[in-house]
């Protein structure tokens, strides 16, 4: 998933997908000890999704700040 569909998505969406793919990534692992290249990217987009989050929040304290 690339950063600019993430972007898209509304808050509440990210916040759904965010739970599957935490869930997905328990189930990975449970069934590889090793790490797989969908454990991989599964992280990188959880990263993704926390980044944008933060970006947000950070943003919207700024502009409340600012007023």
């Amino acid at each position: 998933m690339k950063s600019k569909d993430i972007r898209k998505m509304s808050k509440n969406d990210r916040e759904k997908k965010l739970k599957e793919l935490k869930l997905e990534l328990v189930k990975s692992r449970s069934r590889n000890s090793k790490v797989s290249n969908r454990t991989k990217e599964i992280k990188k987009i959880i990263a993704k999704i926390l980044t944008l989050n933060k970006s947000e929040e950070v943003s919207s304290k700024e502009v409340e700040t600012n007023k």
